[in-house]
């Protein structure tokens, strides 16, 4: 009998994770991992971080070296485009841009880790040349050369994309301005106490926050961007604009193919599809979680990072529930935090800190009906499993005790 094909679409940290999990679980048939970028997979937090600042090599951020894929005998095709999936055939179509032309891949299972794109701004102005989105490694090199020689720069968009480039481009010595539509970055994740301790970081190094603020165009001169203009007729001089505004993810093949699509591919616990040969994992896919309850897109490395693990099991029959609780991580200056859980906007009722907000030493936690649903440890360590710990137990807490450092985190649940 001939060896089965497992095709993997998107050469992302998901799609490399998702190969690697195939092979040391044993799976000894054909895999095929297709990426778009002609660079081999790699991780994107040291785009905004790490490399971004020129603190870590290149060579880093891969997640496997070169050898690997022909030593785990992983097909890897760089620069090619699917366009279309072939359900009933089981075919996919790929395009590799060259005089090959188009070429059918045939699959047993196929693993959609397409990702996601940024989001872009629609305004006048935003095809001008010194415009910038940071989502490959080729955007982040070209952002390093920007801080090189610029004396200001504008980001658009105060989440997090925006307020780590911003932290760089500070560190760079380059003066930034952050223009975000809310009253404070971050205020959709956090809420209003908590983002203003980002508010108050990025100020104390120099950063001009433009809060409640539209951009409304992208001025140039011939050709180049020179800064942007607000609704109120404000104009904001930049050597060059960068936009974080938020992603999208790339549903597109798969809504083309008839599966479910809302907020991302829709998947169950083991990142099946309704079709029973094809998943989804990563920042495309909306997974159902037993633990929270419901279907959640994450967008964070961690997710990308172990759900792949969960993917392949699951694509080589095994009964898999993927149940980790999100988890994502930023360093700005000095200040460093972990967050865990899923707390939206309206679904929280009471936000409980417990250590040194103002010295910026403290752990928050949101809570609906006296139970977690999420915390962030900022510059205190060691805590984050405690923390998941008190998500996944789902138990009432005392709010007194949780805000209490005495009172060790793994003794909340239990009343001593």
């Amino acid at each position: 009998m001939a060896q089965p094909t497992f095709v993997i679409v998107g050469a992302s940290l998901a799609g490399a994770k998702a190969a690697e999990a195939l092979r040391e679980q044993g799976f000894d048939g054909r895999i095929v991992l297709i990426g778009d970028e002609r660079e081999r997979p790699y991780e994107r937090p040291p785009l905004s971080k790490g490399y971004l600042q020129g603190k870590q090599d290149r060579e880093k951020i891969f997640v496997h070296p070169p050898e690997w894929y022909a030593e785990q005998h992983v097909d890897l095709r760089l620069g090619g485009t699917v366009g279309a999936i072939d359900r009933d055939r089981r075919v996919i179509t790929v395009s590799t841009g060259d005089q090959a032309g188009l070429e059918e891949i045939g699959y047993d299972k196929l693993l959609l880790t397409t990702g996601a794109s940024p989001r872009r701004l629609p305004v006048p102005g935003a095809d001008l040349e010194g415009v910038f989105y940071l989502r490959d490694v080729g955007d982040c090199e070209r952002i390093r050369q920007v801080f090189q020689t610029a004396s200001r720069v504008v980001f658009v968009g105060g989440g997090w994309i925006g307020l780590e480039t911003a932290a760089a481009a500070r560190q760079a010595g380059v003066a930034a301005t952050v223009v975000e539509a809310d009253e404070l970055p971050l205020l959709r994740v956090l809420g209003p106490r908590i983002a203003s301790v980002f508010a108050d970081l990025h100020r104390e190094h120099g950063v001009d926050l433009r809060l409640s603020s539209q951009v409304t165009e992208i001025v140039g001169d011939r050709g180049r961007a020179t800064g942007v203009r607000l609704a109120d007729g404000t104009r904001i001089d930049g050597d060059a604009v960068v936009v974080g505004i938020g992603i999208t993810p790339n549903t597109r093949l798969a809504a083309e193919a008839g599966l479910e699509v809302e907020n991302g591919i829709v998947v169950d616990a083991s990142l099946r599809t309704g079709d029973p040969d094809i998943y989804a994992a990563g920042d495309v896919a909306s997974a159902y979680h037993p633990v929270l309850g419901k279907h959640i897109r994450v967008e964070h490395w961690a997710n990308a990072l172990n759900q792949p693990q969960a993917a392949a099991r699951s694509m080589l029959g095994e009964s898999v529930a993927y149940d980790r609780i999100p988890y994502f991580f930023t360093d700005q200056y000095d200040l460093g935090m972990e967050y865990a859980g899923y707390a939206e906007p309206g679904q929280y009722d009471d936000v409980v800190v417990r250590g040194d907000l103002a010295g910026r030493e403290f752990i928050a936690f949101w809570l609906a009906d006296g139970r977690v649903l999420a915390g962030m440890n900022a510059n205190i360590w060691d805590v984050i499993g405690q923390i998941q710990d008190l998500i996944r137990s789902g138990a009432r807490v005392d709010r007194d005790r949780l805000a209490d450092p005495d009172v060790p985190l793994d003794r909340l649940t239990t009343g001593a």
